[in-house]
């Protein structure tokens, strides 16, 4: 039409300054409105094309619309300065980039389309990696490789996932149409967000190559295409799919609850790490699937890719998400509000339990009530408003923040409301949940094995491990907090048996709580006590009131032939020997036939059925 303009309905037309108009996208799956003084004046069903007119109230503004089937025209220089002043867009979503501008070419990216970005971008990586048995822990088991995608990004980066390159010994990549492999190093890893950096040294490997930008988190219902090199074929591979869902998910890699976005679209094994592509740019990395049902994938979205990216530029390394150290409980309950205090307007969350290692320990307290964070309203279920009629829990705002960042806290304390600011940073559980790239800690005295309690310990029991484990450390692994910083819950793993431990080896599984009569707060303090012992025996107490008490000089003699007859290389692991910085003729009286230094070689977890490898 001359004189205007027309545009698709696809986002939304928001709200511009007096001398020009500007047009967004805006999916046709939402609706679409025009406000004049907050009053309804344009809309359309929601799924359909059809624009109804009957809405607008105003005739000056109505008669400057041109209304069609599946667009509606704009007549150029046919509103007043109030009238554009009142058409507003609702749609300002506080957590997420607004749309872009609009631009001439408006068409959709198709499959075609998406191949033809990804072919000079994605690769695929292969792994080779190896992995301890956590019940020999001087000891690897079988190497085993593996193959995954990625892709490359500004800075002659590749970007995958954790679990694609976890324990890695010797990573290649190969990009489309390529015969040759090239070596690739790990710059950084985040197992907790299931993102690695790749670089890849040798310049041939960077001719052609096209890096992909960042876009967005899309909307719900927005098409997007997944670029890998799943399992059944070498080739490049280009699934489709549409975005279900956008909420905090586990991330079974990390065993974490980040935001991810969930998609019809296929991810099977091998498309780990491979982009998720809307219209140009990458709107996530596909990471995991659900086992046992049919088209439900998962992709890490753009604010995780660019948390872990900035934590890698600024401080050199992965730092890790942040976290409040709360437990807290939904306040839906309307007696339990009014015991609270809470006035009907009032809505927010209970504080249950508080990490000590929190800074957050120091400030609230047990029965608080978190209104607010950051001046984004709690409601009694623990979620936020997201965008549009989204919501969220408000543990996504406490991970995007970057570590020792300060957050404000609304607080309702015996019916008084305070605010307080709060530091933030990552913290640790006390029994690890994942060991990924680190030689597992152990310490061998007379036969008696010595480990810190992990979850990575209790998965050798099996899948069933939680049924399978020895349910004592297991209830302890998984609720029990640390009560200062270094602590760690040190298990008698097992009775390597000889004369000198004959009838201690169904102590094995217990906790150590304490070396001649001294609270032990890791595996270095044992190791310590152990190692300065000035009296003949040596006493361990142990869970269940048991004790195992040793002479400490036959113990020592004993140690040497045990190692000998178990092959065993080391009286202790790596990150002892480091750390007490003993040299080797001290340690030779308890492993004089043996090697000081262990086997270097990194260690990985089996991977689950969940997510793609």
């Amino acid at each position: 039409m001359a004189g205007g303009w027309c545009f698709r309905i696809l986002r939304c037309l928001s709200s511009t300054s007096s001398s020009s108009y500007s047009v967004r996208h805006f999916h046709s799956g939402y609706y679409f409105r025009l406000f004049n003084s907050n009053k309804l004046l344009l809309s359309t069903c929601k799924g359909s094309h059809n624009l109804s007119c009957n809405g607008i109230k105003n005739k000056a503004i109505r008669s400057c619309f041109l209304f069609h089937s599946t667009s509606i025209t704009l007549k150029s220089n046919s509103l007043d300065e109030q009238s554009k002043s009142d058409i507003q867009c609702p749609f300002a979503p506080p957590l997420a980039a607004q749309p872009p501008p609009f631009s001439v070419r408006y068409d959709k990216i198709d499959a075609y389309s998406a191949i033809e970005i990804a072919l000079d971008s994605v690769v695929k990586i292969f792994t080779v990696s190896s992995s301890p048995s956590y019940f020999l822990p001087w000891q690897n088991k079988s190497q085993r490789e593996s193959m995954g995608s990625g892709f490359v990004i500004p800075g002659k980066r590749v970007l995958t996932n954790a679990h694609v390159v976890a324990d890695q010994t010797f990573v290649l990549v190969r990009k489309h149409g390529s015969p040759t492999k090239y070596r690739a190093e790990v710059q950084a890893v985040g197992h907790e967000c299931d993102l690695a950096i790749l670089v890849v040294e040798s310049e041939e490997f960077w001719d052609g190559m096209n890096f992909l930008e960042l876009g967005d988190v899309p909307f719900l219902q927005e098409a997007v295409a997944v670029v890998g090199y799943p399992q059944g074929g070498d080739n490049i591979s280009v699934t489709k799919g549409v975005v279900s869902r956008v909420e905090p998910t586990q991330y079974v890699h990390g065993a974490t609850q980040l935001m991810a976005i969930q998609i019809d679209a296929a991810i099977n094994p091998g498309n780990s790490g491979g982009p998720a592509i809307m219209g140009n740019k990458v709107a996530g990395v596909a990471f995991q699937n659900l086992a046992g049902a049919e088209n439900i994938g998962y992709i890490i979205p753009v604010p995780v890719i660019k948390h872990f990216l900035a934590d890698v530029e600024e401080n050199g390394k992965y730092i890790g998400f942040c976290s409040l150290g709360l437990s807290c409980q939904p306040t839906e309950n309307l007696q339990l509000r009014q015991h609270f205090r809470m006035q009907p307007e009032m809505n927010g969350v209970l504080v249950s339990k508080i990490n000590p290692l929190s800074d957050a320990y120091r400030i609230l307290k047990k029965d608080d009530i978190i209104l607010a964070f950051d001046g984004v309203p709690i409601a009694n279920d623990g979620t936020v408003h997201f965008r549009n009629r989204e919501r969220i829990t408000f543990d996504h705002l406490v991970s995007m923040k970057k570590s020792n960042e300060m957050a404000v806290v609304k607080v309702l304390r015996e019916g008084e409301q305070h605010e307080f600011s709060i530091s933030l940073w990552p913290l640790q559980p006390l029994v690890p949940v994942h060991q990924f790239d680190k030689l597992p800690s152990y310490f061998i005295f007379a036969g008696l094995v010595f480990i810190p309690l992990t979850q990575p310990y209790l998965h050798e029991y099996g899948e069933d491990w939680y049924n399978t484990s020895p349910r004592r450390l297991c209830e302890r692994a998984l609720r029990e907090l640390p009560k200062k910083a270094g602590e760690q819950l040190v298990i008698l793993s097992q009775v390597l048996m000889d004369d000198i431990n004959l009838g201690y080896e169904r102590l094995a599984e217990l906790q150590v709580k304490k070396v001649n009569g001294m609270e032990i707060e890791n595996l270095k303090h044992l190791c310590q006590l152990v190692q300065s012992c000035s009296e003949e025996s040596l006493r361990f107490d142990l869970d269940d009131d048991r004790v195992i008490v040793l002479n400490y000089n036959s113990g020592k003699i004993a140690t040497e032939r045990i190692l000998k007859r178990h092959r065993i290389p080391s009286v202790m692991s790596n990150d002892l020997i480091n750390e007490h910085n003993y040299p080797e003729a001290e340690l030779a009286p308890l492993a004089k036939s043996s090697s000081v230094s262990c086997s270097s070689s990194p260690l990985s977890l089996s991977s689950s059925s969940l997510y793609s490898s």
